[in-house]
């Protein structure tokens, strides 16, 4: 199964059906996306010394459990 789209009755797109494999490559790629802004944002929010990286993903996993 492909990709396939749900239309109204003008023919406009309104949804979109993806096979779960696609879905769940999907999810993965945008938290690499959001771990690569809240890496980002602590870094910013370091004020001028460095943290380990360990510590950068400690402040991304507790921002992630907010923002659930």
């Amino acid at each position: 199964m492909e990709t396939q789209f749900l239309t109204d009755e003008k023919g406009n797109r309104t949804a979109v059906v993806l096979p779960i494999k696609k879905y769940n490559k999907l999810i993965e790629k945008l938290e690499d996306l959001e771990d690569v802004r809240l890496y980002d944002e602590a870094k910013k929010e370091d004020d001028g010394y460095r943290i380990s990286i360990d510590e950068a993903f400690k402040i991304i996993a507790e921002k992630r459990k907010l923002a659930k």
